[in-house]
């Protein structure tokens, strides 16, 4: 087994996520989830979600993460029922009350990062009590990984892409002490990512973001079952690239196709997607100060998604395009999507609306089309050409 684990915010985000290369998907409900200030899933659009994935073949996790408070707990066991009832796949949780209700509704329990998991005798009281599946720390070190999967012979999921937490994963306080926010219920105010005032210079210590593309093949290998993309809050050009990115991979390893080339090629789209900066963090050693913002951490905004396709016209071979950053007459981009490789083009001609010919697509979600001969399929994404693959190494 070797799962590509997408976040998924909304609907659209869960869509493109299964239509770019996961193989699930994990999001969260109004309730009883960790990214509270990310839109978030009614119960009918988790029943969407489950339609949708299920057609494919694929799978929704919902997490039901947070930690309870005796308040928390009213409807909690109604609300599983109704996780039971749409039929989704598993639940993510990381309280003892929530895996004992949702083991009794039927519910298959993957056990959340929010339980710090870094040693195989926790992981083994958890199994006895019916858990299937274990999110492991991001603390978690290649030899962990081995001791646990020895030990235990269980399904281990990790996250390998995305933001890290600068403390032990789920025990920070610093959002409650700082905010009266709580980390643990959905709350966290990211703390950890303000800029504070000394005497000397400004401090930070925020952790950079993961990137495990250097020991993706070395995971499959020491027996990860599920690998995970942190980001229920990030944008639709940040989920598709990631996830195509990480699908192209695996794909390649599985193959034994991948190349030192490949490899290079797809840190560099992965590195520039974000805003911050990457590294593999804990798997070979323990991080330093390359691995951590200190000082002068500049995040800048990445302006590379130029449009989504919405259609396309066969008989006037045309794209329809939804606007997303700033593209004229005479620009190289590239377009990504689901079903294709990337595809090179300039952009001769740019028609409004009106069908009337502009020279410049500046106004933001604008409907624009532009002249191509190959279709393409809704939500591919048309974005600004960073390099070819044939120019790496």
């Amino acid at each position: 087994m070797t799962e590509l684990l997408a976040p998924a915010g909304d609907l659209e985000r869960l869509k493109i996520a299964l239509l770019y290369g996961a193989d699930a998907v994990y999001l969260g409900g109004k309730d009883y989830s960790l990214r509270a200030n990310a839109k978030n899933f009614s119960l009918e659009e988790m029943a969407e979600a489950c339609r949708f994935a299920h057609q494919l073949h694929k799978k929704i996790y919902v997490t039901v993460n947070i930690v309870f408070h005796n308040k928390n707990l009213d409807g909690l066991a109604d609300y599983l029922q109704d996780l039971k009832n749409i039929g989704v796949d598993a639940v993510i949780v990381s309280d003892i009350i929530g895996v004992k209700l949702a083991i009794q509704k039927g519910l298959e329990v993957i056990l959340s990062t929010q339980a710090s998991l870094l040693n195989y005798e926790a992981i083994n009281f958890w199994k006895n009590l019916g858990v299937k599946r274990f999110v492991l720390g991001r603390e978690a070190t290649r030899d962990d990984i081995i001791r646990i999967k020895k030990e235990t012979n269980v399904e281990l999921e990790c996250f390998i892409h995305g933001a890290m937490c600068t403390s032990i994963s789920g025990k920070c306080v610093l959002s409650n002490y700082c905010t009266n926010r709580d980390a643990n219920r959905g709350g966290c105010a990211q703390i950890c990512r303000w800029v504070f005032k000394t005497d000397g210079p400004d401090f930070t210590f925020m952790s950079k973001d993961l990137n495990m593309v250097t020991y993706l093949e070395d995971m499959i290998n020491i027996g990860v079952d599920s690998f995970k993309v942190e980001g229920r809050m990030r944008s639709i050009y940040y989920i598709a690239t990631v996830i195509k990115c990480y699908r192209k991979i695996i794909d390649k390893i599985k193959a034994k196709s991948l190349t030192i080339q490949d490899q290079k090629y797809y840190e560099l789209i992965l590195n520039r997607v974000a805003n911050r900066d990457t590294m593999p963090q804990f798997y070979h050693k323990f991080p330093g100060v390359n691995e951590s913002y200190f000082q002068d951490r500049v995040e800048v905004s990445n302006q590379d998604f130029l449009g989504i396709v919405l259609d396309y016209d066969e008989k006037k071979q045309e794209i329809i395009l939804e606007q997303r950053n700033y593209f004229k007459k005479g620009d190289i981009v590239e377009f990504i999507g689901p079903n294709i490789d990337n595809i090179t083009y300039t952009i001769n001609t740019i028609l409004n609306e009106d069908n009337e010919e502009i020279d410049v697509a500046r106004h933001p979600q604008m409907i624009v089309k532009l002249p191509f001969k190959k279709r393409l399929d809704k939500y591919s994404m048309m974005r600004v050409k960073i390099f070819d693959k044939n120019d790496v190494l």
